[in-house]
């Protein structure tokens, strides 16, 4: 644990809680809620425990606690009023703020606990949407500023594909209802972040198609039996840091894909590449700015 972040900056609170440093500052002075360290400089710095007490804090004021009240609690009695509270009261940006909180702590059970209670009101899709999405970003915004570690990023995010992984075996088991097209999904090579194609994956499967997920680093000759197999094939990648050159790698590609019986689609953010270096596409292939885009052309 010794490459995780201890100590952090009035911002970095502001950053994780949402509070402005104005009002933490406020909260120390009139109710004594922390009590940072100063530099020889007299800046504010906070130690893991203060990073956790005004995530704490935050999340029992954003239930309807007053600061006032929650001041006169011992730490540890915070802490448990937190453990305590039902998240089917809070909307989805408490809920965001919970698993935040539980990502600081490594607190899997908390993650879960909201997540099961999200379950009772919304959807998957509407969870994975407003909930894990907003998450994921601020996490991985979080982790670029230096105010959490990879430890935390990769926590939170092997927690989300668990829950992908169960949802996307629910709808598995039922008979795909639409026989025009049969899609697969692949990684290029070295490409890490799979999230985005397991949602894809979902979503496909929701909508009744077949699916074939094959993840990272097919073997591009392996793409010829698909259109050998199947009448109308569609491939799916998302790229989020590679390939290193995406022009070369479509043109290395596109052999391997019949254009009269498959297509590639493409997300991702190094997508924004293809439109920067005015990259030509072959005209079976296509790109798509996110996933609510490319379930129109379903």
């Amino acid at each position: 644990m010794e490459n995780i972040k201890q100590n952090f900056s009035i911002k970095d609170l502001e950053s994780l809680s949402g509070v402005k440093a104005h009002t933490i500052r406020m909260w120390e002075k009139r109710y004594g809620i922390l009590n940072p360290n100063r530099t020889e400089s007299n800046i504010r710095t906070y130690d893991i425990k203060g990073l956790q007490k005004i995530l704490n804090v935050t999340f029992l004021n954003d239930h309807g606690y007053k600061i006032s009240r929650i001041s006169k609690l011992s730490d540890k009695e915070i802490a448990s009023y937190v453990q305590n509270i039902s998240v089917s009261r809070s909307d989805t940006n408490r809920a965001v703020k919970s698993m935040k909180l539980a990502m600081l702590n490594f607190d899997q059970s908390l993650f879960l606990r909201t997540y099961d209670e999200l379950m009772i009101t919304y959807t998957f899709r509407e969870i994975y949407n407003n909930v894990f999405i907003p998450l994921l970003k601020e996490i991985g915004f979080l982790w670029q500023i230096g105010t959490i570690s990879p430890a935390h990023e990769q926590f939170v995010s092997t927690l989300v594909k668990q829950k992908l992984y169960i949802n996307i075996e629910k709808l598995q088991h039922e008979k795909p209802q639409k026989e025009d097209k049969v899609f697969v999904l692949f990684l290029p090579t070295e490409e890490v972040h799979d999230i985005g194609l397991f949602y894809i994956n979902y979503e496909l499967l929701l909508y009744g198609y077949k699916v074939i997920f094959l993840g990272q680093s097919l073997p591009k000759k392996d793409l010829h039996l698909f259109s050998s197999v199947y009448s109308k094939t569609v491939f799916i990648s998302y790229f989020t840091v590679k390939p290193d050159d995406i022009g070369n790698y479509i043109n290395e590609i596109k052999d391997y894909m019949s254009p009269e019986k498959s297509e590639y689609w493409i997300l991702g953010r190094k997508t924004q590449e293809i439109t920067e270096n005015q990259i030509e596409l072959p005209s079976n292939f296509k790109t798509f700015g996110d996933i609510s885009e490319m379930t129109l052309n379903l």
